[in-house]
């Protein structure tokens, strides 16, 4: 009896596991992202746990700035990242833990290998509703090129509205430091809201 239980909970557990892309815009910045889940590729990975995922964000220059508060010129962002997640024993909360490598040229060549955490929380209503926040960090041993330190957190929630297609509201923050030539500086490359969606499947 608990092996068939086991065998049912597996395969619904199965029929959940998605991969997700994922359109972000405001009046300026136009964010693209997708994640795929590892769990529908290999046998071995428990769906729903392992991502892997590729982003592009065209940053606007009214949202970025120097440590002097003047604009910026900007490039686009480019980052692969990887995610396992885990949810906490039933209670809608789940944790994860992830890097990114990252890119981008802001007047100087930019990569780093942020670490981070994610918590996220399925809100019991009606339709399905998540909030999340996450925080990446890049120390100056994670830094390569000009890149001294990054940092990055966003907030989020996302309505389903239509069973795998839901609404995403959040709050991102991008920083970098350089070091050129032994001289460091900041930029805030970008600092705003955003709206969009996200597709499953």
């Amino acid at each position: 009896m608990l092996k068939k239980l086991s065998l049912v909970l597996a395969s619904v557990v199965s029929a959940f596991a998605m991969h997700s892309a994922e359109i972000n815009i405001n009046e300026k910045d136009l964010e693209i992202s997708t994640k795929f889940d590892l769990g529908q590729f290999n046998e071995t990975v428990e769906p729903d746990t392992t991502f892997v995922g590729v982003k592009y964000l065209n940053g606007s220059d009214d949202y970025s700035e120097n440590e002097n508060g003047d604009p910026v010129d900007v490039s686009g962002y480019v980052e692969l990242n990887f995610l396992m997640k885990r949810e906490v024993q039933n209670s809608g909360i789940t944790f994860g833990i992830g890097v990114k490598a990252n890119y981008t040229k802001v007047d100087e060549v930019f990569i780093s290998l942020p670490l981070g955490l994610e918590i996220g929380y399925n809100v019991p209503v009606s339709i399905p509703m998540t909030v999340g926040a996450s925080v990446y960090y890049a120390p100056e041993s994670l830094a390569i090129t000009n890149a001294d330190n990054y940092l990055e957190y966003r907030l989020e929630g996302s309505v389903e509205l239509i069973e795998r297609a839901a609404m995403v509201v959040g709050y991102r923050h991008l920083e970098m430091t350089f070091n050129v030539d032994g001289n460091t500086y900041d930029i805030t490359y970008n600092d705003a809201a955003y709206f969009g969606f996200r597709f499953d499947f």
